[in-house]
């Protein structure tokens, strides 16, 4: 592996250099947080003259703006930066000199022009929640509530702590679908790609041979013959069709009500839908966790919670939740005016209510509902290659059984 030279501050804010070995420059920042200090520049030997034309090219804070308005910064820059600002406030760096650090230390253009534009926000006198909210699309309403509330309770760095885990724990969720998700696809189109290369390729070839016969065809030759002349001479058609009803989903989940009604079969369908449910609490209890814990007032941590649930039915109980919490009523109670929420969210949210450790039995939860989730998801990726397997089997039977069929009739005729 290479040498890479760094440059790093210890928690004292004392600089310190030295040469680690690592496969590339983000490696090599991570083996220089594990000697417990943070890295201020990594270089190979290369001249870092580029990076720093790039980030004197940003200009003034309202330019900076501007260009990362072109290019959004991606969801693990944010998570990156957002563990190392936690741990750099942590240590006692001021939030000037830590955007110093990490604009020093990212290789992405685009996140050194929009942490420039935030360190400009930030010398001007602004609060760093309100530098964030100028990237709605970087910085969600939730991570700019999280960050105000740790400003007025003068518990930033903690509150940046808990956002990194929570951000981890969101980014691991999208993997493990991403990955459950990954092999089905997979096998669906090759059992796709088999049936395409069957009906247009092998059963064309045949189709002759069926006509010589000279008798009627079998009901299930005849259907073999007929999806094969389809596909062969009216392919433009099938795509056609399949290219409107996709227009017309999409279409119809753009609207309200198409949405709502969407959203309210998967929470009702008989295997997706206890797993969809799962799913949605597990976000809410995780989202309205974090933010209780970050000092957010429980109304407004409803509020944002609600629209990050995915789920516009279960944004509509939360909602209604939210309605009563104002009047009045405990969580617990609110959220049992409605089905959409499971029975151990209303039971562990009346258990943290009555001990005072409502946002700590809300994280609790929301890992006990992601193990099950996990469970859940691994049980139907196991099942899939089998049942991919059937339905294919049952195809090639349907095919053989259709070209054997019109043979075994031709030779009783000749008997």
């Amino acid at each position: 592996m290479p040498d890479f030279t760094y440059e790093a501050l210890d928690k004292a804010g004392t600089a310190t250099r030295g040469t680690v070995s690592a496969r590339d420059s983000q490696d090599a920042a991570v083996r220089v947080r594990a000697l417990g200090v943070f890295p201020t520049r990594i270089a190979d030997g290369k001249s870092n003259s580029a990076a720093a034309k790039e980030t004197a090219s940003a200009g003034s804070a309202g330019e900076a703006k501007v260009a990362t308005s072109g290019k959004k910064v991606g969801r693990l820059e944010v998570l990156l930066f957002t563990r190392e600002m936690a741990d750099l406030l942590d240590a006692g760096l001021p939030m000037d000199r830590a955007f110093s650090v990490l604009i020093d230390q990212t290789d992405s253009v685009s996140l050194k022009v929009m942490l420039s534009a935030m360190q400009g926000d930030i010398r001007a006198g602004q609060a760093l929640s309100d530098s964030l909210v100028k990237f709605p699309r970087e910085f969600p309403k939730l991570y700019a509530n999280m960050v105000r509330a740790g400003e007025v309770s003068g518990q930033l760095a903690p509150v940046m702590t808990r956002l990194a885990e929570f951000m981890e724990k969101e980014q691991v969720r999208r993997s493990q679908i991403s990955a459950a998700l990954t092999y089905p696809c997979v096998l669906i189109g090759i059992a796709v790609s088999a049936v395409t290369f069957l009906l247009t390729f092998v059963i064309p070839k045949l189709s002759g041979i069926f006509k010589d016969l000279g008798s009627d065809l079998p009901i299930t030759t005849r259907i073999l013959l007929g999806m094969s002349d389809i596909l062969s001479h009216q392919w433009w058609l099938v795509m056609l069709v399949i290219a409107a009803v996709v227009f017309g989903f999409r279409s119809w989940l753009n609207t309200e009500g198409g949405l709502r009604t969407f959203d309210l079969i998967r929470l009702n369908m008989p295997i997706i839908g206890p797993l969809t449910r799962r799913i949605v609490s597990a976000r809410l209890v995780r989202t309205l966790g974090t933010l209780l814990g970050g000092g957010v007032p429980i109304l407004e941590a409803l509020e944002i919670s609600s629209s990050s649930v995915g789920n516009t039915a279960a944004t509509e109980a939360i909602l209604l939740a939210r309605g009563g919490v104002r009047q009045g009523e405990t969580l617990h109670e609110s959220m049992s005016r409605t089905d959409v929420f499971l029975p151990v969210v209303r039971h562990m949210t009346a258990v943290g209510e009555e001990t005072g450790r409502l946002p700590l039995m809300l994280i609790r939860t929301a890992e006990t509902l992601d193990f099950e989730v996990d469970n859940t998801m691994r049980k139907m990726t196991s099942l899939v290659e089998p049942l991919v397997v059937v339905v294919m089997g049952g195809f090639v039977g349907f095919v053989v059984l259709s070209i054997l069929l019109p043979i075994f009739q031709a030779n009783s005729l000749v008997k």
